[in-house]
């Protein structure tokens, strides 16, 4: 990053990087939704939910997108299926949200039990409902720059610079990681009109991977292998955005080595407190948008 002074007025680590705390944002963003549809007249705006199996932590990410919903103001609607479900079961679910004038936007759970197709499940959601933005259509639409729901995640990496004030445009961004869940998306946000950054998509495989990292003026970790990203790794004063999950002996940690990163870094995501309170944020935008899609919500 170059453009330091941007960046003076927020909280920094212990070695003097700029935190980029997705609790806080989340928390804004939450209360500015609640704002919007309240000085609307509180109409129901509905995030309707899919879960099926007794996986635990998908139970508990539907319950926090559930609080996350009611604090918005947003009203939440919740389908659950046992392990055994049939696949038939689960796509007349989605095909009744689908159909339901009163639901805005449909989240189906994943993953869904072994043995389970999660495609054909989720090609049963309209994308004006498709609120991950993970249907086939609704990535179509991502790539030939239509309006439409972008995936959550890697739109709560956008969020995050822009509320940050991590410049971009004529920037060298490297995103590690090549999933239509994150790294695809991401480099096609970096790399559209407006953002203007210059991105390169890497990968485990990538020859010289620290080499083409220390380029990067924002660097997003997506590659769910732990503490890939060294010191070694990071350009100083670059943004590093942490998006893996990986379980170790140690617990759960992210793609970044944290505690190191964070000396060489201008600006860091924490893990957790950072990417993942963005992705239900970024939720509930688009169920809001989705609303509006559907005629329920003032444009």
């Amino acid at each position: 990053m170059t453009e330091h002074s941007q960046l003076d007025d927020f909280e920094r680590t212990g070695g003097g990087a700029v935190l980029m705390d997705g609790n806080r944002l989340r928390d804004e963003i939450v209360a500015e939704l609640n704002a919007e549809i309240t000085a609307a007249g509180s109409p129901e705006v509905c995030l309707a939910t899919v879960l099926v199996g007794d996986d635990k932590p998908s139970r508990i990410y539907v319950r926090n997108k559930q609080r996350k919903a009611a604090e918005a103001a947003m009203v939440s609607r919740h389908v659950e299926l046992g392990a055994d479900a049939a696949q038939g079961e689960v796509e007349e679910a989605v095909r009744d949200l689908a159909s339901n004038p009163g639901v805005h936007g449909i989240l189906v759970q994943l993953p869904l039990p072994e043995g389970l197709d999660a495609d054909a499940v989720l090609e049963l959601i309209p994308p004006e409902k498709d609120v991950d933005g993970l249907t086939p259509r609704s990535m179509g639409r991502l790539v030939r720059g239509q309006p439409g729901h972008v995936p959550c995640t890697p739109l709560g990496v956008m969020r995050l610079l822009d509320r940050y004030g991590v410049p971009t445009s004529g920037t060298r961004a490297v995103v590690i990681g090549r999933s239509t869940l994150v790294g695809l998306p991401q480099i096609l946000l970096l790399g559209r009109k407006g953002v203007d950054a210059t991105p390169t998509l890497a990968h485990s495989r990538t020859p010289e991977l620290q080499a083409v990292c220390q380029q990067a003026d924002i660097l997003v970790a997506a590659a769910g292998m732990a503490r890939l990203v060294t010191a070694d790794y990071v350009k100083p004063g670059a943004a590093v955005i942490d998006v893996g999950i990986s379980r170790t002996a140690d617990g759960i940690v992210g793609d970044v080595d944290f505690d190191a990163v964070q000396e060489v870094a201008g600006a860091v995501t924490p893990m957790p407190g950072g990417t993942g309170p963005m992705t239900i944020a970024c939720l509930l935008q688009n169920t809001l948008a989705g609303a509006r899609m559907l005629g329920a919500f003032p444009a």
